[in-house]
């Protein structure tokens, strides 16, 4: 099977999600800078889901570019990556109007945890497709980075309940560890 629709039909879903978390942004009626505040937490919880979900696409661009074949395990295992990406939107929204409510700032943390979770299953899934000596298996190592994020979500979830703010933190910390460039990928193919 050709892994080029997999990419391609990736691709696709994370536009619809970005656009359809774009959409949810609503201009205030007034033209003040004051008429801005009220829409803070909408704006910051839409700056880190794009950020967290262009780190998922730049991830998964060059996971799948540095495999050479993928079967109907690694389909499915995509598909559970893209559900759960799919509710970006939803959580983001509802962080974003209700501000720092626990519930919401949990339930984000749990799709970021189920994110987190889900890629997991994809590159293992795409290891066994590919082989423990391929360039998947190389550029993977023991995926420190992936680990210890999803651990920080497992606790942020947690932490919603106690300190909102804190859990929030973990959440922008994660996106820090992954905002300085992963060049593992990028080496292998560039070796290749």
């Amino acid at each position: 099977m050709h892994k080029g629709r997999l990419e391609a039909f990736s691709d696709a879903v994370i536009a619809i999600i970005l656009t359809i978390m774009v959409l949810e942004l609503h201009p205030p009626h007034e033209f003040t800078f004051d008429a801005l505040r009220p829409l803070l937490p909408v704006l910051l919880s839409y700056i880190l889901s794009f950020i967290f979900l262009g780190i998922y696409w730049n991830n998964h661009h060059h996971m799948i570019q540095a495999a050479k074949k993928v079967n109907g395990a690694v389909l499915w295992a995509n598909m559970h990556l893209l559900f759960w990406l799919s509710l970006t939107p939803f959580v983001t929204a509802w962080m974003g109007q209700q501000g720092l409510k626990s519930v919401p700032v949990a339930a984000y943390g749990f799709v970021l945890f189920m994110s987190g979770v889900s890629y997991y299953i994809l590159s293992r899934t795409l290891v066994r497709a590919n082989g423990s000596d391929s360039a998947v298996a190389r550029g993977l190592g023991d995926d420190l980075k992936g680990k210890i994020s999803v651990v920080i979500y497992a606790i942020s979830i947690g932490l919603a309940f106690a300190v909102p703010i804190a859990s929030c933190a973990c959440y922008v910390l994660v996106a820090l560890i992954w905002l300085v460039p992963d060049r593992r990928f990028e080496r292998l193919l560039q070796q290749d």
